[in-house]
């Protein structure tokens, strides 16, 4: 049996990175390389496993003989995101964590700080894999996808172990919101699934924001400075004066918990026109729609002072809290919870402060809690995950699906 280090760190070696500019389907063709692999590797396991044109993959373990069961299933996404380089990422080792500064060798001078990150000193004596410094680690969600694959691979070793009927599926474009849009959860054919995209070990998340992005056109006029008084509209100054106009207070870094946000992106343009992108979150639905008709105010506002068609604003929903279309089910927590725990790990259920393709999948008729998958400071160079906690995620699984056998 493979070690589960050794199939992460082939994992991450591929690039997966996905494009939210992109409008294929998935938004990069490189995720299809770790994709083939993995539909390659269920195979060769002896599960029936398919890729489809969407970059899909998806595997079925039968029942053991005799078991009757719910049939489960669990799913990670592929993609990394595009807020760092996935590419050519050389990950650092640490076998036995010290408690002090690790250097993050591939930038000068820069390390993973206990005094900037204080998580750190809980994986005292454990072995960590961090980051050179240059990209992100892809924990997010690579080491989903390698403790499904790794319980997979115990299952099929172990014939001993009684199971129900196990789906196994592996999405792309997770990261831009996009990830389970074309998943057929009618072919998945499981009856509750899981996602293993969570952070730090113990969390158990089956609530989330109700989320949306939007897009802010800023139309300017360019006139030459030198005779500009009273003519030119500078769009990147009137952009800055529409992102000001945003409660200071309910942006990313000021909230925790159930607090929602608004969090600029992007923000790029001329005198003559500029584009903001923002997402919006929040876990409440009417605050959610609360903070999307600010943000049209925001922009009638910037009409009204410099005219009509000066502002126009996109905004779209991404997905919803699942919480109301798990709480239906909530034995499927409580068995999560109860395997949390026969794994020795404490349950930490909190509402998760993103979005996993489960929120889109329970509305859809697949009701999927999130478990931790074991990483931590995703979509940067500070990522990194402790190997404890990833094993502990792949017994959890293993634990889940002999609590629904038994």
């Amino acid at each position: 049996m493979e070690k589960l280090l050794d199939r992460f760190l082939r994992y991450v070696s591929i690039d997966t990175q996905s494009n939210e500019d992109s409008e294929t389907q998935p938004s990069t063709a490189k995720q299809l390389n770790l994709l083939g692999l993995l539909r390659d590797e269920l195979n060769a396991m002896g599960v029936d496993a398919t890729l489809d044109e969407y970059g899909y993959v998806m595997g079925t373990i039968p029942a053991s003989e005799g078991v009757k069961a719910p049939k489960i299933g669990f799913i990670a996404h592929v993609d990394t995101a595009p807020d760092a380089s996935g590419a050519n990422i050389k990950p650092q080792i640490i076998n036995e964590y010290d408690g002090g500064d690790i250097p993050l060798r591939g930038v000068p001078g820069l390390a993973l700080k206990p005094s900037e990150f204080p998580e750190l000193l809980q994986f005292v004596g454990q072995k960590l894999i961090t980051t050179d410094g240059t990209t992100l680690l892809g924990a997010d969600d690579k080491a989903g996808v390698a403790e499904i694959m790794n319980a997979v691979e115990y299952i099929v070793e172990h014939p001993e172990f009684k199971h129900g009927e196990i789906k196994v599926g592996f999405t792309p474009d997770e990261e831009i919101g996009r990830g389970v849009v074309k998943f057929d959860v009618k072919k998945f054919g499981a009856d509750y699934a899981y996602t293993m995209d969570g952070g730090d070990a113990g969390e158990l998340e089956y609530e989330n924001f109700n989320a949306a992005s939007a897009i802010i056109h800023i139309q300017g006029r360019n006139v030459h400075p030198g005779y500009a008084k009273g003519k030119m509209k500078n769009a990147i100054l009137i952009g800055m004066e529409l992102n000001a106009l945003l409660p200071i207070e309910q942006r990313p870094e000021y909230t925790e918990g159930y607090e929602g946000f608004y969090h600029i992106i992007g923000l790029g343009g001329t005198v003559e026109e500029a584009t903001l992108r923002y997402i919006i979150r929040d876990h409440f639905r009417e605050r959610f729609e609360e903070k999307k008709a600010f943000m049209q105010k925001c922009v009638d506002f910037i009409n009204e002072k410099y005219g009509d068609g000066t502002a126009c604003a996109e905004i779209k929903d991404q997905y919803y809290n699942m919480r109301e279309q798990v709480e239906p089910h909530i034995r499927i927590v409580d068995i999560a919870k109860k395997a949390i725990e026969m794994a020795g790990v404490k349950p930490k259920v909190q509402p998760i402060r993103g979005g996993t393709d489960g929120a889109n999948l329970s509305f859809r008729g697949l009701p999927c809690p999130n478990i931790f998958a074991g990483g931590l400071n995703f979509h940067g160079k500070m990522e990194f995950i402790p190997i404890p906690s990833m094993e502990k995620a792949s017994q959890v699984i293993l634990n889940i699906i002999k609590i629904f056998a038994e």
